[in-house]
C-alpha cells in the first residue's frame, strides 16, 4: 500500500510520526507544499500563510498522483477544518475530483471518525478540549467543525505559535501543559495542527487523564489505514491504533 502525504514544506512533524507509525508493507510518500517561513503574528497574517498554503496545495496533490498512490493523506490540519463541516464537505469533494477518485483521509474527518470508534466502548463523547498551534481566527474554524458535528467545546486552547515551522518546536512540556488545561470536564482531547508533535504526548496524557486524547496525525494515519483496510495494531500511539 502506497500512501501519498501531501504537507507543507515548513511541516517536519508529519513525516516522523507517520515513519514511527508505518505497519510492514505500507510506505509513505511525501509530496510538499511550497510555502515559505512567513511570521504568524495575529489573525491577518495566520490567513495570509493559509491563502499562500492554499494556492499551492493542488499542484502537490497532481505531483504525489504520479506514483499512482493507493490513498492520498492531507497532511496538513487547518485547511481540513474551515467553514466547519460543510466546508470539509466541500474540500473533501473537490480532492477526490483532483485524485480521480482515489481516496483522500483528511484530519477534520478523521479526528470525528476516531472519536466515533471510542465512542464503541459505549461511552459517549460529548464534551471535547481542544489544542491547536493557531491564531483565533483558526481555532474559531476548528470549533465551528466539532460544533457542526454535534460535541460541545468547553475547553480550547490557542498556542499561537509565531510561525508555520516554529510551530514543530513547541515543547512536550507547552504541549502536555496545554493538555492539561484542557482537560478539565471534558470527554475527550483532541489535538488540531499536524506540525505539533503531540503524537507521543497524546498516548502519555491519554494513560494518565483516563479519558480519549487524540492526537491529529495518530487520527488521520489511523483513519487512512482503516479504510484501506489495513487493520495492523501498534502500541505506543494510544488506544486508537492499539485497540481500534
Amino acid at each position: 500500500m502506497k500512501f501519498a502525504v501531501v504537507a507543507p514544506s515548513t511541516n517536519t512533524s508529519v513525516e516522523p510520526e507517520y515513519a514511527a507509525m508505518q505497519p510492514r508493507g505500507v510506505t509513505n510518500h511525501f509530496s510538499r507544499i511550497a510555502i515559505p517561513d512567513t511570521k504568524v503574528t495575529d489573525d491577518d497574517s495566520f490567513m495570509v500563510m493559509l491563502n499562500t498554503i492554499r494556492d499551492s496545495t493542488f499542484e502537490a496533490v497532481d505531483v504525489s498522483m504520479s506514483m499512482a498512490p493507493g490513498c492520498v493523506i492531507m497532511g496538513m490540519s487547518a485547511e481540513t477544518f474551515w467553514d466547519g463541516a460543510e466546508g470539509a464537505d466541500r474540500l473533501h469533494k473537490k480532492m477526490l475530483e483532483r485524485t480521480g477518485g482515489v481516496p483522500v483521509i483528511m484530519g477534520s474527518t478523521a479526528v470525528d471518525a476516531a472519536i466515533k470508534a471510542y465512542e464503541s466502548d459505549g461511552k459517549p463523547i460529548r464534551k471535547i478540549g481542544i489544542i491547536t498551534p493557531y491564531m483565533p481566527v483558526g481555532d474559531r474554524n476548528v470549533q465551528k467543525f466539532f460544533e457542526d458535528q454535534g460535541y460541545e467545546v468547553v475547553n480550547l486552547v490557542g498556542l499561537k505559535s509565531p510561525s508555520p515551522m516554529l510551530i514543530a518546536h513547541e515543547s512536550k512540556q507547552t504541549l502536555k501543559r496545554a493538555a492539561i488545561a484542557v482537560s478539565e470536564g471534558v470527554d475527550a482531547v483532541i489535538q488540531a495542527g499536524t506540525n505539533l508533535a503531540f503524537a507521543e504526548v497524546a498516548a502519555i496524557a491519554e494513560f494518565w487523564l483516563d479519558k480519549p486524547v487524540i492526537a491529529i496525525n495518530t487520527a488521520t494515519y489511523w483513519h487512512a489505514l482503516r479504510t484501506m483496510g489495513i487493520t495492523d495494531q501498534r502500541d505506543g500511539f494510544g488506544r486508537l491504533l492499539a485497540d481500534f
